[in-house]
């Protein structure tokens, strides 16, 4: 197959476990699935969508009979488009049955809805419940406020942000640190918790 081939391949999937439409393109494709290994390689712009999702790498590898698995790799860009949040990372793996995805290496999720940024090594979203959770060198930023910590678990419809693992809080000029904290996004407060986390 020539390089500069491009194949747009477009999968309609009416299973019970996905109702959605399903398509990807990429410069290049590799596909074992007739030999039973049930994965498909997309290399050089790959590009996945469905019905809410968006995402893009220098390589995507699609597994599982019903397309459930997506490994992407090199330069992973995502946009959910519904909750309007962006994501880029190293490495992401996402279960389109659970609607959970894993971002690993330099991870970034953009909350633009909530006016967020975090940042953090490893970053896992659930769509289902908007939880996500984000541990080593995390970062949040939100107008005034700045967070460090090495655990946050950010509970997206609620605005909530608890932090362990030597958090730091700046607000404005205020600076805040405790074993865990709990922070209000919309309203900037500040509690000093010892709940267990998640």
């Amino acid at each position: 197959m020539n390089k500069g081939l491009f194949l747009s391949i477009l999968c309609l999937v009416s299973g019970l476990l996905y109702a959605d439409i399903f398509t990807f393109k990429a410069d290049k494709m590799n596909d074992s699935r007739a030999s039973g290994k049930e994965t498909l390689v997309l290399t050089g712009n790959a590009e996945v969508r469905s019905n809410t999702i968006l995402l893009r790498a220098d390589r995507i590898e699609i597994q599982g009979k019903d397309n459930e698995f997506i490994d992407c790799s090199g330069n992973v860009w995502g946009f959910e488009e519904e909750k309007n949040i962006i994501f880029q990372s190293d490495r992401l793996r996402y279960d389109r049955q659970l609607k959970i995805a894993r971002l690993e290496g330099n991870a970034t999720l953009e909350d633009w809805q909530n006016e967020v940024v975090a940042k953090g090594r490893f970053i896992e979203y659930n769509d289902k419940t908007e939880i996500a959770i984000f541990q080593v060198a995390v970062r949040l930023f939100k107008e005034n406020i700045v967070c460090r910590s090495e655990y946050a678990v950010y509970l997206r419809t609620e605005k909530l942000l608890y932090l362990s693992g030597f958090p730091v809080v700046f607000i404005k000029k205020d600076e805040f640190r405790a074993e865990r904290m709990l922070v209000y996004l919309d309203t900037e407060k500040v509690v000093f918790s010892w709940i267990v986390l998640i």
